[in-house]
């Protein structure tokens, strides 16, 4: 009987990103192209905290997070912008936020400076914690 070694160095570096590639790709679904029905332009808002996550609807932890964000939306209103972009419909999102991951939730501070990156299922206690160390109330 042979016994398989864990890969490490190069090989364990290219193990990691095709990883990450195939997560992209298996939440993200079948390609459908640049058409795209709304403006994100306009992100991060200037003069407002903004949060903005990137994810898809067939992503599991995309869908978890998906009550905890619209809830935060609704608590936040006037105070912090939170706006959830489907990398799956809107694609040419993912490379102008550099993405290589879903979900990806970044915020940004008033002037538009990206404070902090979080890669991976976010939970509402945490989204709360990085808005209020950002001075949102």
């Amino acid at each position: 009987m042979r016994t398989l070694r864990k890969p490490s160095g190069p090989i364990k570096a290219s193990l990691a990103g095709l990883a990450f590639c195939c997560l992209l790709f298996l939440c993200a679904g079948p390609g459908t192209g640049l058409a795209q029905t709304q403006d994100f332009s306009h992100l991060p808002v200037k003069g407002m905290v903004t949060l903005i996550d990137l994810g898809a609807d067939q992503c599991v932890p995309c869908k978890m997070m998906a009550p905890i964000l619209a809830k935060l939306e609704k608590e936040y209103k006037d105070r912090a912008v939170i706006v959830v972009i489907d990398v799956y419909k809107h694609r040419d999102q993912v490379g102008r936020f550099g993405i290589r991951a879903i979900p990806t939730q970044i915020f940004y501070d008033p002037s538009g400076k990206e404070v902090a990156r979080h890669v991976g299922f976010m939970s509402e206690k945490a989204i709360v914690d990085q808005l209020s160390r950002m001075g949102v109330k």
